[in-house]
């Protein structure tokens, strides 16, 4: 698994334990001594996840845990020698994906470490399927169109169509082009395209005689617009 891990840890001989087990899964690792330096490390170099020990001399983890989030929302893993449920409970209220109590087994550890890049992974390929526009998201992996939060039911040559356009937004596609994309045929009553154009338009359009956001380019085709009021009703 190819990533970068930032080691926050004041005991030399654990950050280096913990770095011999992770490349050993083909993960690189950066350590630190200090939260301060930490941040700085964070702020100019390529970072997947971090590993956060919570004493730490000067800035603390609960504090380092909460900078980190007011600039990234990569996975950060706790390591700590307290093991009151009050330390975990505020761990993870501030933001923490995960928390190892010490001693721990470096193996549990690169477990968890593999868990939540691969988690973070998924939600990064998601996050990239996920097209808005106006009042509305479109998933395109997972299949599904809402406005403002509420899902909408489209028709399976709808949602196919929506999402053709949605793939290179602000391009116009013929006729022709969808045609061959929906139906997967290069002939055939080409007018079916316009037909399921006025019905999906109906279905997301405040008016479908003047659409905001499935366009007509004369003489080009149909594109879609991402431009519209986020705050249409």
């Amino acid at each position: 698994m190819k990533a970068t891990v930032l080691i926050i840890e004041d005991e030399p001989q654990i950050a280096e334990l913990i770095s011999l087990y992770l490349k050993k899964e083909g993960i690189d690792t950066k350590h630190t001594l200090t939260g301060e330096d930490g941040l700085e490390l964070l702020q100019v170099g390529n970072i997947d996840l971090i590993i956060l020990d919570i004493n730490l001399p000067g800035m603390d983890g609960f504090e380092v845990l909460q900078k980190i989030r007011r600039i990234e929302e990569l996975p950060v893993i706790i390591v700590s020698a307290r093991q009151e449920d009050e330390d975990m409970i505020m761990g993870f209220g501030i933001g923490a994906d995960d928390y190892v109590s010490k001693p721990f087994s470096p193996k549990v550890l690169a477990a968890r470490v593999r868990a939540n890049l691969k988690r973070s992974k998924n939600r990064d390929s998601s996050l990239d399927s996920q097209i808005s526009f106006g009042p509305y998201l479109l998933d395109t992996g997972n299949i599904w169109l809402k406005k403002h939060g509420e899902r909408l039911e489209l028709s399976p040559k709808e949602m196919a169509l929506l999402t053709a356009l949605a793939e290179t937004p602000e391009k116009p596609f013929s006729q022709e082009d969808l045609y061959a994309k929906i139906w997967h045929n290069s002939y055939g009553d080409l007018t079916t395209v316009s037909v399921h154009i006025q019905r999906l338009r109906k279905k997301i359009e405040k008016d479908p005689a003047n659409p905001q956001y499935i366009k007509t380019s004369y003489g080009f085709g149909y594109y879609l617009c991402t431009t519209g009021d986020k705050n249409e009703t």
